[in-house]
């Protein structure tokens, strides 16, 4: 027999029927160290351990009788395959493997080739019904995954075709619904497009939900006409309440108005692209401090820079895990910025539409980032 398939537990008060089996499993190759043998389900149920491949089990002991000494291990060690030892050729068998158990075997039946060959069908069995389960289980863990994405990340708010948006999200941790950037765009009542994207500090799940509370207030804010001076300084604050004493963010706020008019507020964030033209270029935006950064006044200020767009522009807004993906391995000063605009020149050189704009810059980053990222590309118009 298999080595993998030493570590049988013989569960049996008979101690005839008990030898038998013993001696079967000895010519089938196992040596007496590998078989443990036990009289009740109470001290084999003790018994089991990592090195149990494999319980024969008699459904006739001492403190239980027929399916429930099955249950008793089934319910106490659910990976371990159990075959069943009956004495007669009726439905107990079957009715045992309905019950969880992977085989069944009629003692009088048993030879050392057949003995051998259930427990090894048995535990093969097993490990694909526990594969089995696992896949059913990462599935239906993915769908729900999916359902909170759909939950939890913004769908864009836009009323009129002013502005279309693409987007891209990959939070960077395994396995992970959200990390801790979060992006929103917003129509106002007004007409202005107001879009945000932020980076809060750390990649676990407590960032993931403080990144949650910060879109969350930021569109509640938009929406309630709040003025825009007083959004970040709100932020802040919310920020200060549920990310401890040493959370921050670091996030870009862009207003494009219909008169093509555009306000940035970057608070301790890279400022956006502007891809006009045959070229991508940062727009030249004047700096604050990160919001909820300890030691900051009670009312930061951050300052506003304005610039104007033409029709049929985009602004790329992002969070550094993009950056990253183009940092230089080979130059210890690269931030991946110039890199980054490079490519985006590239694409708007090519003509290529936002979405494809979107994918070219996501492709081809030379390696994948580590960190959460976030992109949004907003295009005015080409009639605005």
């Amino acid at each position: 027999m298999a080595q993998s398939l030493s570590g049988v537990l013989l569960v049996e008060d008979d101690e005839g029927d008990a030898l038998l089996v013993r001696e079967c499993l000895r010519e089938a190759g196992l040596a007496e160290s590998d078989v443990v043998w036990r009289r009740t389900v109470h001290d084999g149920v003790a018994a089991l351990d990592h090195d149990t491949t494999c319980v024969l089990l008699d459904l006739g002991l001492p403190d239980a009788q027929g399916l429930d000494a099955l249950h008793a291990l089934v319910a106490a060690e659910t990976d371990v395959p159990v075959i069943v030892l009956t004495g007669r050729h009726d439905r107990a068998g079957v009715d045992a493997v309905a019950g969880g158990a992977q085989d069944y075997l009629v003692k009088d039946d048993i030879t050392p080739e057949l003995l051998d060959r259930t427990i090894r069908y048995a535990v093969e069995r097993r490990r694909t019904q526990l594969t089995e389960l696992q896949l059913r289980e990462e599935r239906l863990l993915s769908a729900e995954n999916s359902r909170l994405e759909r939950g939890l990340l913004p769908r864009p708010m836009l009323r009129t075709p002013f502005v279309m948006c693409v987007s891209h999200y990959r939070p960077g941790r395994a396995q992970a619904v959200l990390g801790g950037d979060f992006f929103d765009v917003v129509e106002t009542a007004d007409g202005r497009v107001r879009a945000v994207v932020g980076d809060v500090m750390g990649h676990g799940p407590d960032e993931a939900a403080v990144g949650v509370h910060l879109r969350v207030a930021w569109r509640a804010l938009v929406l309630a006409g709040a003025p825009d001076d007083e959004i970040l300084d709100v932020l802040a604050r919310l920020l200060e309440a549920e990310g401890g004493d040493d959370g921050f963010a670091t996030l870009c706020d862009v207003t494009i108005d219909r008169d093509l008019g555009v306000s940035v507020r970057v608070a301790g964030h890279p400022p956006p692209l502007l891809c006009e033209g045959e070229r991508a270029r940062y727009v030249d935006a004047q700096v604050g401090p990160p919001v909820g950064l300890r030691g900051l006044p009670i009312a930061a200020e951050w300052p506003v820079t304005r610039t104007v767009v033409r029709p049929g522009s985009s602004l790329l807004l992002f969070t550094d895990g993009l950056l990253d993906a183009y940092r230089r391995a080979d130059d210890v000063t690269s931030i991946g910025a110039d890199e980054l605009a490079a490519e985006a020149t590239r694409a708007v050189v090519s003509g290529l539409p936002p979405e494809a704009l979107m994918a070219q810059l996501v492709r081809n980053a030379p390696v994948r980032a580590a960190d959460d990222t976030a992109v949004i590309v907003l295009t005015v118009a080409d009639d605005a």
